[in-house]
């Protein structure tokens, strides 16, 4: 009786000590975002628009579509998610009992002086037949071992599976969002490029008449060795340009062919001339929308969902635990007693409660490990936000100044082509020298480039905003 009240009390102060958990950190996510980008509060979105709509190129919805299989980027992003439901059924079977069967064999030989051998010689099976020396030991059983989930910590565990579940699912819908934007750029980039390699033609083929005409006028005493020497440099410069020029043309599509997931070939694209390329429309909607449309923002809110509960669960350590254990089999030290039943039947039933009570140290550590991390996921989620609705601001006002340096830089451009005109005229009229000429062929060559390179920017800006507001992955 004595001690069974020790027993009883010891117990108590196991239970006791053990349901005395440290506390759990706040983390609870603020998404407060602006009520809209600039005036408008017009709630359209063009991120509800699927990348088939949205780009009219066909050639690109091609190169698209041939990414979305191949990409290895990609790939590896649907065996992470294949890895996350593996883990829901881990954690989903932690709820349940193990069962196994056990079978074994052994033979053990007992010192005669000991107390098992003395009982054991005095022990008869049968009557005039001895217990066997060395004494055999045949099973068969069936196991079975259930941890009671009480607390809910393996539920617990198990929705946090399922969150991280979801949460790869919109990772690989932001890798998806990602891919097509880097293969739009980069099919803009090689537009681009195609006409500034055009551009350089051109160029070189003026400066190449302008060195003839002064080569003429040389012969005539009417210019110099000098603007000879003046304007073929500016023709051998423009000739290196070209290749390299050629030689981003050629990166530029190797870089595709890597997005598609396949060796070296030649990139089809329009025949459109670049200029004429049209510069989609997009319609920003309201900065809350981007919770429901960025595949990064749910990604990050899901894993905050998972860290909370892994602190459920890490807290749940400190709280006695219940573990049942039975068995049931047959169990004899000659093969044919086996099926002699009831005498080689067995079974057993265990309950143990069990609560950390000296060596706490370790969950205590796993608990605040688990509290940092929640707080790690909630300051990634409003990070996250931030830099979704920043992304999109900034997208937008790059379309609305890229669409009038667009505008000045054609003016520019006219210009200066009219300025060519003139100054080739005034300088066979002996006008203007051979500096203004080259000159004004190099102004107007520079300023076609930049008109170009602006026309890419523009429409890879389309396509950033596209993604920004979470367009892509539907």
């Amino acid at each position: 009786m004595y001690r069974s009240k020790i027993l009883f009390v010891a117990l108590s102060a196991a239970l006791a000590v053990g349901c005395k958990t440290p506390e759990v950190a706040t983390a609870n996510a603020s998404a407060k975002l602006p009520e809209q980008y600039a005036q408008s509060t017009d709630t359209a979105n063009t991120a509800k628009m699927p990348w088939r709509q949205f780009f009219k190129d066909p050639n690109l919805v091609a190169l698209i579509e041939t990414a979305l299989q191949n990409n290895q980027e990609l790939n590896i992003t649907l065996q992470e998610i294949e890895i996350a439901q593996n883990d829901i059924r881990i954690r989903k079977g932690a709820l349940l009992p193990t069962i196994g069967i056990r079978a074994g064999a052994g033979l053990e030989k007992v010192g005669r002086y000991t107390s098992q051998g003395a009982g054991d010689a005095s022990t008869d099976i049968a009557p005039g037949k001895e217990t066997p020396d060395p004494l055999g030991d045949l099973t068969i059983a069936a196991q079975a071992n259930w941890e009671v989930d009480i607390w809910k910590k393996l539920r617990n565990s198990k929705k946090a599976a399922t969150d991280r579940y979801l949460a790869t699912v919109e990772g690989r819908n932001f890798v998806l969002t990602n891919l097509i934007a880097e293969v739009a750029d980069s099919y803009y980039e090689l537009l681009a490029l195609d006409n500034q390699l055009a551009v350089i033609k051109q160029g070189i083929a003026l400066q190449q008449n302008g060195l003839e005409i002064v080569k003429v006028q040389k012969q005539a005493a009417r210019a110099t060795e000098m603007a000879v020497k003046k304007f073929e440099a500016e023709v051998r410069q423009s000739e290196s340009r070209e290749f390299d020029i050629k030689q981003q043309i050629k990166e530029t599509e190797n870089r595709i062919n890597l997005l598609l997931g396949r060796y070296p070939q030649e990139i089809v694209r329009t025949q459109t001339p670049f200029y004429e390329v049209a510069v989609a429309t997009v319609q920003s909607g309201i900065p809350s929308q981007l919770l429901a449309n960025r595949p990064d923002i749910k990604q990050a809110e899901l894993e905050l969902a998972a860290a909370k509960l892994d602190v459920k669960a890490a807290r749940a350590e400190f709280y006695p635990s219940l573990d049942i254990s039975a068995s049931i089999g047959l169990q004899a030290f000659k093969p044919s007693y086996l099926t002699r039943l009831p005498e080689s039947l067995l079974y057993s039933v265990v309950g143990d409660l069990a609560a950390p009570l000296i060596n706490r140290n370790a969950i205590k550590a796993e608990f605040k490990n688990a509290n940092a991390r929640q707080l790690q996921a909630l300051y990634n989620y409003e990070r996250t936000v931030l830099n979704a609705y920043l992304e999109v601001a900034n997208q937008l006002s790059k379309v609305g100044n890229l669409a009038k340096s667009y505008q000045l830089k054609t003016q520019q451009v006219d210009a200066l082509n009219r300025s060519i005109e003139v100054s080739n005229d005034l300088f066979l009229s002996a006008r203007a020298d051979y500096l203004e000429v080259l000159l004004t062929q190099r102004d107007a060559l520079e300023a076609r480039l930049e008109l170009a390179e602006t026309k890419k920017d523009q429409l890879t800006a389309v396509v950033h905003v596209y993604r920004d507001l979470g367009g892509g992955w539907q």
